[in-house]
């Protein structure tokens, strides 16, 4: 399983990148997971509904399950929050996860960046990122995308994981 990180800074467009990647990588074939992790507190059960009686009487873990879908809802319950290679354990075999978030993992990445947001740029700090998505041209080393070319980022994405991120990794840490 091969596992590349989509990081940045909140209202960067990181869900929106990765929205518009996975038909395009499903065309190619390939079978995509995704581990997003959310920084608030979420739910995506609602009151009122069984599992939620279910998880509010106590229960450990919650299966739901559906003729098109399940899914199982974990209560950490004072246990600290899992680590991503523990949450990547819980996934079937695919041929790419990509991970939204998580941007402090060793883990190759792509940095979304946002001229508008102000925020710095993630790459100079950490070594992991490999290649850079922008609405503005950014100085640096390393393979840059405009945000909105969305067909060259899959490219690079699927290039980067067939060959074990070698070539790129090398010619980003060398460019730096």
């Amino acid at each position: 399983m091969k596992v590349f990180g989509i990081a940045g800074w909140s209202n960067a467009g990181k869900t929106t990148l990765i929205e518009r990647a996975l038909p395009l990588l499903r065309a190619r074939g390939l079978r995509v997971s995704i581990v997003k992790h959310a920084h608030d507190k979420f739910d995506i059960d609602r009151p009122g509904k069984d599992s939620f009686r279910f998880r509010e009487a106590g229960s450990h873990e919650v299966l739901i399950s559906s003729p098109t879908r399940w899914a199982l809802m974990r209560e950490h319950r004072g246990s600290p929050e899992p680590g991503l290679t523990a949450l990547l354990s819980h996934l079937s075999d695919c041929d790419l996860v990509l991970v939204e978030g998580y941007k402090r993992e060793a883990m190759p990445k792509l940095e979304v960046h946002r001229a508008a947001n102000g925020k710095p740029l993630l790459a100079p700090n950490d070594p992991h990122i490999v290649a850079l998505a922008s609405d503005l041209p950014v100085a640096t080393g390393l393979p840059q995308f405009r945000l909105d070319d969305v067909e060259a980022i899959v490219d690079f994405i699927v290039g980067f994981v067939a060959d074990d991120g070698e070539h790129e990794a090398a010619d980003a840490r060398s460019a730096r």
